[in-house]
């Protein structure tokens, strides 16, 4: 850190969300800031730090190795890192944020645009209400889909495998409350279908096309929103209803709702997902260097 000392005491933070799955923006355009897992940890927390469900660094997809290649397409970068300190492959409620903040720091014109992540481009749209649309990719449904088995206390479910980029176990449940505080993870088992760990969503329904959900991050604990796991809970949803647009050759639109607001999930039949949700910019300032190099 003592590069980023030289040059500035203080480090420029944005703090947005997304149904209220919040982030830390930090703005890298050059990737000159590298940052430790604890340093991570340490901005997320709720108390010691600024709080979040995780942080999205800002960088030149030119100036990023994971992000090179697709600099020409997509011009800035999205570094995604769980609050925990780990590096997630995506996120969808933060590629929203993303998307507003670059919007709203005119380094895009709003509109349709390219974001580069680990799990690819991904192309969004921006409207003027504040919504933001992603284009999620298609879901994969790896397999297997049988055997899988969520467990919470004495309660168990079978799980569907489905994942947006990064892995996903989805339970239909009775009542939310049946997950529990999700304060630890949830037991997935065979483990081995999971090698990495797994976001578990577990999902009721409300009404035709329509469900709600908790779900427990990978990384971060329950969080207000997940979206991709809204896209997976989707899926898993629409072919559990015998809804396939691939077959049908007609688009299918789910509402699914979260503890932090709501999503509009939209499988087309290409296989592309598209999510709607809103984005919020609330607040910027800078903290301490030396207190983030501490850590």
């Amino acid at each position: 850190m003592d590069h980023v000392n030289d040059m500035v005491k203080g480090i420029r933070f944005l703090k947005g969300h997304g149904t209220e799955n919040d982030f830390v923006i930090l703005p890298d355009p050059d990737g000159l800031l590298e940052l430790s897992p604890a340093q991570v940890a340490l901005l997320c927390d709720r108390r010691a730090g600024l709080g979040a469900d995780g942080i999205l660094r800002v960088v030149r997809s030119a100036a990023h190795p994971e992000a090179r290649e697709h600099a020409e397409a997509a011009p800035w970068f999205m570094d995604y890192r769980n609050a925990d300190g780990s590096i997630a492959e995506m996120c969808g409620n933060g590629v929203r944020v993303f998307a507003r903040y670059l919007v709203e720091a005119g380094l895009v014109e709003p509109g349709e645009f390219a974001v580069a992540t680990r799990a690819g481009v991904r192309h969004v749209r921006t409207s003027a209400e504040g919504d933001v649309t992603v284009g999620m990719g298609r879901a994969l449904l790896p397999g297997p889909d049988t055997g899988i088995e969520v467990t919470v206390g004495d309660r168990h479910w079978p799980a569907h495998n489905v994942n947006m980029g990064n892995p996903h176990a989805v339970a239909f449940v009775e009542d939310l409350a049946h997950a529990g505080n999700l304060f630890g993870a949830p037991e997935v088992a065979p483990a081995a279908v999971y090698p990495e760990g797994v976001n578990v969503e577990f999902v009721v329904d409300r009404g035709p096309r329509h469900v709600a959900m908790r779900v427990h991050e990978r990384g971060s604990g329950e969080t207000r929103s997940c979206g991709t796991g809204t896209c997976a809970v989707m899926v898993a949803t629409a072919r559990r209803d015998g809804v396939d647009p691939a077959v049908t050759g007609e688009p299918a639109t789910y509402t699914v709702d979260v503890p932090g607001g709501r999503l509009v999930i939209t499988e087309r039949p290409d296989g592309v997902i598209e999510m709607t949700g809103p984005a919020v910019i609330l607040a910027e300032g800078e903290f301490d260097a030396d207190w983030l190099a501490r850590a």
